[in-house]
């Protein structure tokens, strides 16, 4: 009987994925471990390696088509002994490449479309009209029911609502933002056509975003809707950091063609800063789940990297642990790997903390959106020198500014304040990292 060879799911949060190029054409003999073809996700890019053997009968989806659904059936594998023909005509058809669809402006913006229905209240106060039972499963979840969407008679709430919020579906109020006051109006986001309406047609080109982009949106929009951020700024002198840095360069060993083994940046040394930082302060080393709190054993940390159209964030597993030179060599290795779309899912998922560096483009201190489900991620801005003042003198020194941003339901203002000054004192004493 023949087999079908399904799309797979690379990560866990995967729905779709792109074909990008078949490696294996029919008629092939296919043996088990064979790379068969490249799947795109929307962060990497990643071969697929057969699991059965026969010969490639017939390849149903063909290369560079998108959004392929998980589980979709690709292409068609008939085993040994089995009439190849046969098995190739019971394929199904190919669907057609999928192309995105371009909005056509209007020549007047159309009138917003009616808002879904929420949750309905009784007249006279805020009270949300729900079912016994979605209120009793709402506090076993220690959901609020202020935001969740309602799909019963009147946008009243039902148990089923509440079974799609634990799974983050239907959590926020449609047409209100996450904390906003109770009663208070927010404006709907504009439509396509009602932005397009609002300049003249043939003075922008529309670039359709691809995946990486439409997963960004989405996973930072849910953090800033979902997460509730706060943020803690700390200046430290870097003096002793940048002449550490430059005599480890200095004393790096050289290989046969006479190039160092590392060069290590400053990046390198907030990394294992922040990862030693975190098992000193391991009360903020947390992931918030609904059910309770994960506490984690070792300081995963993740380091946003720019890329064309978006950015990804590989993860230094076990931070805390590895020297200087070695976090160097990884995050190199990591780095160039990302930009080539090359990472596994397990290199840029998970993680217990992030670090986000804009210092090498002259920024001085900015905050950054965190990476649930991490509860931290530090944003690093560059070292300059500024006026400071020691014992009544005034003097230059290096000084880097780094902003902490926390999510408040695992960690505290007086926790992240220990953890940021955990960070200070280790950044501005290298020595320390190595003890």
């Amino acid at each position: 009987m023949p087999t079908n060879i399904l799309m797979p799911a690379l990560s866990p949060t995967m729905e779709k994925g792109n074909l990008a190029r078949w490696l294996k054409k029919e008629g092939d003999k296919i043996k088990s471990g064979d790379i068969l073809a490249e799947i795109e996700t929307d962060k990497a890019t990643m071969e697929y390696e057969a699991v059965d053997e026969g010969t490639l009968a017939k390849i149903v989806v063909p290369e560079g088509t998108q959004d392929v659904a998980v589980n979709s059936v690709i292409a068609v594998l008939a085993a040994e002994g089995e009439d190849v023909k046969a098995a190739a005509s019971a394929a199904k058809a190919a669907p057609a490449p999928k192309t995105p669809e371009v909005p056509k402006p209007q020549a007047t913006p159309p009138k917003p479309a009616p808002s879904a229905p929420q949750p309905a209240a009784a007249s006279g106060s805020d009270r949300v009209i729900s079912s016994p039972l979605a209120r009793r499963l709402a506090k076993e979840a220690n959901i609020n029911l202020g935001r969740v969407s309602g799909s019963g008679p009147h946008g009243r709430v039902i148990a089923r609502d509440i079974e799609d919020a634990k799974s983050g579906k239907g959590v926020a109020k449609p047409g209100a933002a996450a904390g906003a006051a109770p009663g208070v109006a927010i404006a709907p986001s504009l439509s396509d056509q009602q932005i397009l309406a609002l300049y003249e047609p043939g003075s922008y080109e529309l670039v359709p975003h691809d995946g990486m982009r439409r997963t960004i949106a989405q996973r930072l929009t849910a953090s800033v809707q979902t997460v509730p951020h706060f943020y803690e700024t700390m200046d430290c002198d870097i003096g002793r950091l940048m002449a550490a840095r430059e005599e480890i360069n200095a004393a790096a060993p050289k290989d046969k063609d006479g190039k160092p083994a590392y060069k290590l940046s400053v990046n390198d040394f907030v990394i294992k800063a922040l990862a030693l930082a975190l098992q000193r302060v391991p009360d903020a080393n947390v992931s918030w789940t609904e059910s309770g709190m994960l506490k984690h054993k070792h300081s995963d940390v993740g380091v946003a990297v720019a890329l064309p159209g978006g950015l990804i964030t590989p993860i230094v597993h076990n931070a805390e642990s590895k020297s200087l030179s070695a976090i160097w060599n990884e995050m190199r290795d990591l780095a160039e790997r990302a930009r080539a779309r090359k990472l596994k899912p397990h290199e840029y998922q998970g993680g217990t903390t992030s670090v986000s560096n804009l210092g090498m483009f002259g920024i001085k201190d900015f905050t950054a959106l965190i990476n649930p489900p991490q509860s931290t991620i530090l944003a690093v801005g560059a070292g300059e020198e500024r006026a400071v003042v020691r014992n009544g003198q005034l003097a230059v020194a290096t000084i880097m500014s780094v902003t902490l941003s926390c999510d408040h339901r695992a960690v505290d203002g007086a926790l992240g304040a220990e953890l940021i000054v955990a960070f200070k004192k280790l950044i501005e004493n290298p020595v320390m990292m190595v003890v």
